[in-house]
């Protein structure tokens, strides 16, 4: 299963061919942990893809969370 696994990261993170997405595809319809972690993990980046992307924080929140921090000093 370990190469299976191997194989799952590197479809999801876009560098495996053509022929790799074949061998998942039937290993997938056929190994129900496979199954599972690859829509875990797809799942899981996904999130991370659409949650963690770099905003302005407004500088009024900046400047309260520090003077907070500076009454706790």
């Amino acid at each position: 299963m370990g190469k299976c696994f191997q194989l799952l990261e590197s479809i999801l993170d876009g560098e495996a061919m053509d022929e790799g997405k074949a061998v998942l595809d039937e290993k997938l319809a056929k190994c129900q942990p496979c199954f599972e972690r690859y829509h875990l993990e797809q799942a899981i980046k996904e999130v991370l893809k659409t949650k963690c992307t770099k905003k302005a924080v407004p500088t009024e929140l900046i400047m309260n969370i520090r003077s907070k921090i500076e009454e706790f000093k």
